[in-house]
């Protein structure tokens, strides 16, 4: 690591600093032992070297904090701090290292939850973490040193979980992504993050499309749930058996609202959160669209066709939210029993809810609407994100959802 000469460490010259084959460090002229160290990467961070109180001792070296989250200034003031502890006998250095030594992976997991994760992602985004973190504390690792974790520990984790690559890689993110917030943080040593290099396994992508034989199962089924009921089996050996209804009469109606979420799900090509959580203030019937001001990819509009218009005319309106929970006023929070009911009486083995969007793309790539307008119907921000379409194929969005959405219904036998 190569030194430059000594100059004061202004904005000016921070900004100035420019990455090189090697690491370099800009010591400060005025406060001594403090520095700017940057990285091939343009990572700039403020380090202070100090020799502890006593003759024999070595010098120390200390990260202070990263260039933009911190100022000069305000590095400035942090190394002064320390040297005035260095000067009354401390070794904040050692006391540092120590503190690291004691904090546990859960409880980095919980600082890093806390401080970043819920306050800055969504919160499908908090649940992907915290499933990620219950894995980790599951394989014994949370109540292990964070600092001395090992690229082997976070491995052996990755390999328990090869049955699931999905969720194995993202439990490696996850762990990645909280240690180079802790390294910011200066909760564990510089440049420590023992999830850097782990091997990711190979995600084989799930395409599964609704057929026109299953979208009129799947039409048939939703419209005997909402009306007669869909039925069920009950085991006849039970003690309880005598007590339940006569077998023509063992049906349970499905909520309108669940059913209702399914077909806007089918007929708009949304994620399943923007209908669960979508308001009747951000429906516009007139214009025929949805306004929605935080979905995935930020502020979006959705362009609705006749059958989504048809279903959102037809829901009595409860409470703020198009698709309520048991409390009005508060939105559903998942399909997972109606959706489990439906999918088995329709014979749709293995369907996800999420397939409903691969099918409203399915069949707009079929239908030759172009991929463009398609991305721009799913609220894609990346164009390769349609690109997974493109082998099933500008026209106007409305045009293309109202002929996409238009085409699921009469597969569906939905022509009321």
């Amino acid at each position: 690591m190569s030194e430059l000469a000594k100059v004061k460490l202004t904005k000016r010259v921070v900004d100035a600093a420019q990455a090189a084959v090697e690491r370099y460090v800009i010591w400060d002229s005025t406060l001594p032992g403090f520095g700017l160290r940057v990285a091939p990467t343009g990572r700039k961070v403020f380090i202070l070297r100090y020799r502890p109180k006593g003759a024999v001792a070595s010098k120390r070296f200390m990260t202070i904090g990263l260039y933009g989250p911190i100022t000069p200034d305000q590095a400035r003031d942090r190394a002064l701090k320390i040297l005035g502890d260095v000067a009354a006998g401390l070794d904040p250095a050692k006391v540092a290292n120590s503190r690291s030594t004691l904090l546990t992976v859960q409880e980095l997991a919980g600082q890093f939850m806390d401080q970043h994760v819920l306050a800055k992602r969504k919160a499908a985004t908090v649940s992907a973490y915290r499933h990620s973190f219950s894995k980790v504390d599951a394989a014994g690792l949370g109540t292990r040193s964070a600092a001395e974790l090992t690229k082997g520990d976070v491995a052996k984790l990755h390999a328990s979980l090869s049955s699931t690559p999905f969720v194995a890689n993202y439990a490696i993110a996850s762990l990645s992504s909280m240690y180079t917030w802790a390294n910011k943080q200066g909760l564990v040593p510089e440049g420590f993050n023992p999830a850097r290099g782990v091997v990711k396994f190979r995600e084989m992508r799930r395409e599964r499309f609704l057929t026109s034989d299953e979208l009129r199962r799947l039409g048939d089924t939703l419209r005997l749930a909402e009306t007669t009921g869909l039925p069920y089996a009950v085991d006849e050996g039970a003690e309880k058996a005598k007590h339940a209804p006569k077998p023509e009469n063992r049906t349970t109606l499905v909520s309108p609202y669940a059913v209702g979420a399914i077909r806007l799900l089918l007929f708009t090509g949304c994620r399943l959160r923007e209908i669960l959580h979508l308001r009747w203030a951000e429906v516009d019937i007139e214009r025929a669209a949805l306004f929605l001001p935080d979905s995935k990819t930020g502020r979006r509009t959705i362009i609705l066709g006749t059958p989504a218009l048809r279903v959102l005319e037809t829901l009595p309106r409860l409470g703020p939210f198009v698709i309520p929970g048991d409390d009005p006023m508060k939105p559903r929070s998942d399909l997972k029993r109606p959706w489990t009911a439906i999918r088995k009486h329709a014979g749709l083995e293995g369907l996800r809810i999420h397939d409903l969007r691969h099918s409203f793309a399915s069949v707009g790539a079929g239908s030759g609407l172009g991929l463009p307008v398609i991305g721009r119907l799913l609220g894609h921000a990346q164009a390769s994100t349609t690109a997974r379409y493109a082998h099933l194929a500008d026209d106007p969005l409305r045009r293309a959802s109202e002929a996409i959405s238009q085409k699921i219904a009469g597969e569906m036998g939905d022509h009321h």
